[in-house]
């Protein structure tokens, strides 16, 4: 006989066959300071960004900056179940399992951000590793602050990126702007532990400006036809704050402690 607590819904259980039981991540301000080209140009080292572990209770949208590639050899790696192993290790692996022979490899970030629960602030400097990794990781799994994220984080779709699409055409690697970009993690993460909306949302949209001039193409690109950034201003127009999940758009993640029209709310991985 089964406990009561070990039975699984059906409709669950069909969802874990679907998607896997391997968490969802999703990266906050600060993303792209995980790549070397990036943090190499920072004049105030380390430069920092946010990822948040997410219960992999849904189905989301392929190429929209969630880690969808990255968890995909996840799932083909460990045959859909995390390992018991250390978590630095798993990272290191999966990395190597993600970036071999590519000319422009995922960042760290989307590694840690699946294997790490709960908040996790990440802080490269390229002396460390060549950038490649963290030389430090700040996590915070308090349920407290994952649930108060977890009300004022919405996420609204809006469009897979095309075929052809790539963020790096234009690189414009100010190193003042670089510096704002890492400092824009620090503040991000430091906001929800304190739980401020505001400050959280102050600092997502200071990331989007800092995309905006240091990357323009993960905003505005040829093979994109719909207006990210006069939608990303409507949102931050109205809300405290707005970035979008991924370079080219993905979800618009918006703070907002009122329901958003056409948003979700995700659930917090903290175990």
């Amino acid at each position: 006989m089964h406990s009561e607590s070990s039975i699984v819904a059906p409709e669950q259980a069909g969802l874990e066959l679907l998607i896997g039981s391997i968490p969802h991540r999703v990266a906050l301000a600060g993303g792209w300071i995980d790549q070397p080209f990036v943090s190499s140009r920072n004049p105030s080292t380390p430069g920092s960004m946010v990822v948040v572990c997410l219960e992999p209770d849904r189905w989301l949208m392929d190429r929209a900056g969630m880690a969808s590639g990255t968890r995909r050899v996840a799932l083909q790696l460990w045959s859909g179940v995390l390992p018991n192993r250390r978590r630095e290790e798993l990272v290191r692996e999966l990395y190597r399992a993600e970036n071999d022979g590519k000319a422009e490899p995922s960042g760290s970030q989307d590694m840690i951000g699946l294997i790490y629960p709960g908040v996790s602030r990440l802080d490269y400097d390229v002396a460390f590793e060549g950038g490649l990794f963290p030389e430090h990781i700040e996590s915070n799994c308090d349920p407290a602050i994952a649930r108060w994220l977890e009300r004022v984080l919405q996420f609204v779709p809006v469009n897979q990126r095309p075929e052809g699409y790539n963020p790096l055409g234009v690189k414009n690697l100010a190193p003042g702007w670089i510096r704002r970009l890492g400092q824009t993690g620090k503040d991000c993460y430091d906001a929800i532990l304190r739980q401020d909306a505001a400050a959280l949302g102050a600092s997502m949209n200071s990331c989007m400006e800092c995309w905006e001039a240091i990357l323009p193409h993960t905003v505005c690109h040829p093979t994109i036809h719909i207006d990210l950034k006069a939608l990303l201003a409507n949102f931050q127009a109205r809300y405290p704050g707005a970035m979008y999940s991924g370079c080219g758009g993905g979800y618009l993640m918006v703070v907002a402690e009122e329901d958003v029209p056409g948003g979700f709310r995700a659930r917090i991985r903290t175990q």
